[in-house]
Order: C-alpha cells, then structure tokens, then sequence
C-alpha cells in the first residue's frame, strides 16, 4: 500500500530539517551564538536570537561586531556546504556525518549600521562555487530585509 503524497512531502520536509540541524550541529559555534536555522523551499534563513552577551556596545546598546560578523560567516558556510550536498546529487543534503565542511580562506564583513539589540536574519547567496574555491554573500538585517544592517562577503576552499 502506497502512502499519501502529502505523508511523503512531511517525511521528506522532516528529514530535510534533520539534515541540516545534523550540519548546523557540527559547527561548534552556532551552539554558543544560540543560531536557529529555517528552510523554506530551497533558501535557507539564519536566525541569531538576541541575548546579553551579544552586546559590544552597552550604550546605546549594539550587537557586537564579532558576534555579527560569525553569524554571517556560518551562514554563509551553512549555505556553501547544503548548495554543495544538493550539486552533488545528493536527495537530502549533508544527511551524512562525513559531510566535509568548507574552510574559510578570507571573510569580509560590511557594518552597514549599528546592530539593534534584537532578533537578526541573515541569508547567504552562493556567488560562485567551483571545484576548489567558493565566493558567497550574506546579508544581515533584523526588521525589514531592505533595511540591512551588515553585509559580508567570503571565500572558502572547498572540501575534496
């Protein structure tokens, strides 16, 4: 007996989000930074809840730099490593522990604004990805996408 589509979709949408906290969870420094991770369709969204010791700046209160510029550099290798599982063919990304991780080469971020003591997204967009070596761009913002307030850009080697 077949299942209904709409179980298959759920099975396939949960193994989906397992993979890719499987990914998250390799990378030591999402834990302490408390990073979240949402897919929706093929774009994955990195979500940074606010949290004191985030704080560089106490007054006017501001999201410390560092803190932003590792929240958009795990976004972009989480981006790099699940664009680089789906090249490969592979059905649901890293859902393997042997899912090698790119090593970053260089990372450039932009503080476009101060950083609000508040929840932050960031996106990364896989600019280009060739046997060695990768460029991505990540985009942070908190309330509206259009209303960014850092940008970073990244090259990574990639796994052999």
């Amino acid at each position: 007996m077949s299942r209904r589509p709409e179980v298959l979709e759920s099975e396939f949408a949960r193994r989906r989000d397992e993979a890719l906290d499987m990914l998250s969870s390799r990378i030591p420094f999402v834990r302490f930074l408390g990073m979240r991770f949402e897919l929706k369709g093929d774009e994955i969204t990195s979500v940074l809840p606010f949290r004191e010791i985030l704080l560089g700046n106490p007054d006017p209160p501001a999201l410390h730099g560092g803190a932003t510029a590792a929240f958009m550099e795990v976004t972009a290798l989480i981006e790099l490593s699940w664009v680089f599982a789906c090249d490969r063919g592979d059905a649901i990304p890293a859902e393997r522990e042997s899912t090698r991780l790119p090593k970053t080469i260089g990372f450039t971020a932009d503080y476009l604004r101060p950083g609000d003591p508040k929840r932050s997204y960031a996106r990364a967009n896989v600019v280009r990805s060739g046997r060695r070596f990768a460029t991505v761009r990540v985009e942070a913002w908190q309330d509206q996408r259009s209303r960014l307030f850092a940008q970073a850009t990244g090259h990574f080697l990639m796994p052999q």
